[in-house]
């Protein structure tokens, strides 16, 4: 296990990047609504393209998509070009009390902000009996969100 803190911007966004870019097979975010997230930056399309061209699968999970589809054009356009190996999903009102931020790589690494006003966080890396808890969290979030951002609801 290979486990590390941070507490500022640059902190989380580095975390973030080392955790997209171990992932394989799948990914698992939560977040209020990914403002801090640069899930449209050059940098994560970059990371997330490579991660798509090996047939990795991105579940999201947002209370709210309406900072993605006005600050991360590039993300719409990975919507377009892998939204088979994406989905976007919104949460019931019932949840959006949670105000925590996480990403699950391969059910392995764990990347998350403990309020997503924050960037302290930590990151857990090669240790799946730390991101079991979260990965069954997210899974019960899941069950209780709608579809999301869509290729086709963005107008691509």
């Amino acid at each position: 296990m290979d486990r590390h803190t941070f507490d500022t911007r640059a902190g989380f966004q580095a975390r973030l990047d080392d955790c997209l870019s171990r992932a394989r097979l799948s990914l698992a975010l939560f977040d209020p609504d990914f403002g801090w997230w640069e899930l449209g930056s050059i940098r994560n399309d970059v990371l997330l393209r490579e991660f798509f061209r090996h047939g990795g699968r991105l579940q999201l999970v947002a209370h709210s998509n309406a900072r993605l589809e006005r600050d991360a054009p590039r993300f719409l356009r990975l919507l377009r070009d892998y939204g088979h190996l994406i989905e976007c999903r919104i949460t019931d009102r019932s949840l959006h009390h949670l105000t925590d931020s996480f990403c699950i790589g391969d059910g392995h690494h764990l990347l998350r902000r403990f309020h997503s006003d924050h960037f302290r966080g930590e990151v857990i890396f090669n240790a799946p009996s730390s991101t079991k808890l979260h990965l069954e969290r997210f899974q019960s979030i899941w069950t209780e969100t709608q579809p999301g951002l869509q290729a086709s609801f963005t107008g691509l």
